[in-house]
């Protein structure tokens, strides 16, 4: 199936993200346009303060866009609730959490909050996508460990397990690999590439690491000072989005490799 005949589950269409100061409009940035579909890993990447962060909170709803629109399920974003938006986009963020003194499985079970019953309770059904968050990341063997006793790489499967376990289409992380080492990081990002195929989830994430995140995503966010772009990592190569993301006299991007490299 082509990305073309894929349902597209989150779009964006002419945005400006921003805040609101004192009821006047901060634009961070503007004309935003893409269209995300199903299965698919798609990677955010831009300098810092760029506005990649408050791209991905606008999008999930935890802060309001400035202009234009995001379309959720074909439907305006601002339309659902947000009981209703926790049943479509679950968020990793990159603060930390005050539950680190929780299991990890009490952690990925809060995953089910939007679905369980004023008293909290899991059903044995929410037990099972809890046990199958954990065993798709990993982490079942952690299950009993208190998350400030985890790695960094550890308790980061395990927030994604907490994402899976909301079993929502869409999936968001800010800098998931922040703080890991090479290693974490590309074990990080094909766990989330094989959880947008296999899983069929459309999966967000920014990142610093712009040379892994061509090779595996699907689809590519380029937020630069002029500009926008959305396409697949060959295409944006083709069309030179890569070159201008950094002073040209300091760091060259090279189109063969399809990495960054450091000019004398």
């Amino acid at each position: 199936m082509t990305s073309e005949s894929k349902h597209i589950v989150l779009a964006a269409k002419k945005l400006t993200v921003g805040y609101f100061r004192k009821k006047k409009a901060d634009i961070i940035s503007s004309n935003i346009n893409f269209q995300l579909a199903e299965g698919e890993l798609i990677a955010l990447v831009g300098t810092n303060g760029i506005g990649k962060s408050t791209l991905l909170r606008t999008l999930s709803g935890m802060q309001p866009l400035i202009n234009g629109a995001i379309q959720l399920n074909d439907k305006n974003l601002n339309s659902y609730t947000s009981l209703q938006r926790a049943n479509y986009v679950s968020v990793v963020l990159t603060e930390t959490p005050a539950s680190k003194n929780l299991t990890v499985l009490e952690l990925v079970s809060l995953g089910r909050q939007p679905y369980t019953n004023w008293m909290g309770s899991l059903s044995s059904a929410d037990k099972k996508i809890v046990t199958r968050a954990l065993e798709a990341t990993n982490t079942m063997d952690l299950f009993d460990t208190k998350c400030f006793e985890l790695s960094d790489g550890q308790l980061q499967r395990v927030y994604i397990a907490r994402a899976l376990a909301q079993d929502t289409p869409v999936i968001i992380l800010d800098e998931p690999t922040t703080h890991l080492d090479l290693f974490h990081r590309a074990s990080i990002l094909k766990l989330l590439k094989n959880l947008a195929a296999k899983n069929n989830k459309t999966i967000l994430f920014s990142t610093h690491e712009i040379d892994l995140a061509i090779q595996l995503s699907d689809k590519m966010i380029v937020m630069t000072p002029k500009a926008t772009y959305f396409e697949t990592p060959k295409d944006l190569i083709k069309a030179g989005r890569f070159d201008t993301l950094f002073p040209e006299e300091m760091i060259h991007f090279d189109s063969e490799t399809g990495r960054f490299i450091i000019k004398d």
